[in-house]
């Protein structure tokens, strides 16, 4: 298997750590590279597996296992305690990185993301997951999901950018697709969300319909000193249909 990452910025420099969503990859984050290389950061954009250049392994993946692949992708680039910047899946998956692998981190920002499985998500994601085996493409459940992740409004105002995630959605391997549904499906952090000696900051789209707000300040209340911050008129990528508030809160998030 084969993990992808791209690393942008001076040698030296401190990175930030970008992760994505299920469906997207890291062009899922073009909203924020030219910002914090403007403001000095490294910035490494890693795919998750079976998302964007990484390969897809077949079965049932774990957060376990995808926390370990962004451990494994960090050190073998040894680039010291990074800032991690994680949303939805990536924002799962990097509590998993946090939690087994501390040391690895100097902070991290978890975006849109749960703490634990939904109690009703074999009745969310079952649909989904028998729609992408039996298409064997994620093509039938990719208008819903853009759906849930953008408002009309954005739409409208940025047609060639909804296209452009809408592709990357339809482009994501099935067996990566479902392997990580099965990882959202079946865990939990809030057992250990309260050892988390790490700076966290829980930020949300206020109109999020995937993952209501009230789980994000959820995972800010289980962590020492977590903070939230809901982003106004966003649903589940505040990054991509906020940017501009998304980076002030990231930048001041950093600098602080």
């Amino acid at each position: 298997m084969t993990l992808f990452a791209d690393l942008l910025g001076a040698p030296g420099a401190r990175t930030v750590c970008l992760v994505h969503s299920l469906g997207a990859d890291g062009g899922m984050w073009a909203e924020q590279v030219p910002v914090l290389l403007a403001a000095g950061y490294r910035v490494l954009r890693i795919d998750l597996r079976g998302h964007g250049g990484s390969t897809a392994s077949p079965g049932a993946y774990s957060m376990a296992m995808l926390g370990n692949d962004l451990a494994f992708v960090l050190k073998r680039l040894a680039l010291g305690p990074v800032d991690y910047v994680g949303l939805s899946l990536g924002g799962m998956s990097g509590q998993a990185l946090a939690l087994d692998h501390p040391g690895l981190l100097r902070s991290i920002v978890i975006c849109d993301a749960l703490p634990e499985s939904l109690p009703n998500a074999d009745a969310i994601w079952g649909p989904r997951l028998a729609a992408v085996r039996a298409a064997g493409s994620v093509q039938p459940v990719a208008q819903a999901t853009i759906e849930r992740w953008l408002t009309p409004a954005f739409a409208a105002a940025n047609p060639a950018r909804w296209a452009e995630i809408l592709g990357t959605i339809e482009a994501t391997t099935p067996d990566g697709y479902c392997g990580c549904v099965e990882a959202i499906m079946r865990f939990s952090h809030v057992v250990r969300l309260p050892s988390l000696a790490l700076p966290t900051l829980v930020l949300c789209g206020e109109d999020d319909h995937a993952v209501p707000p009230a789980e994000g300040q959820r995972i800010a209340k289980l962590v020492p000193n977590g903070r939230f911050t809901a982003i106004a008129g966003a649903r589940h990528l505040p990054n991509v249909e906020k940017p501009g508030d998304f980076n002030r809160v990231l930048l001041e998030w950093l600098g602080g």
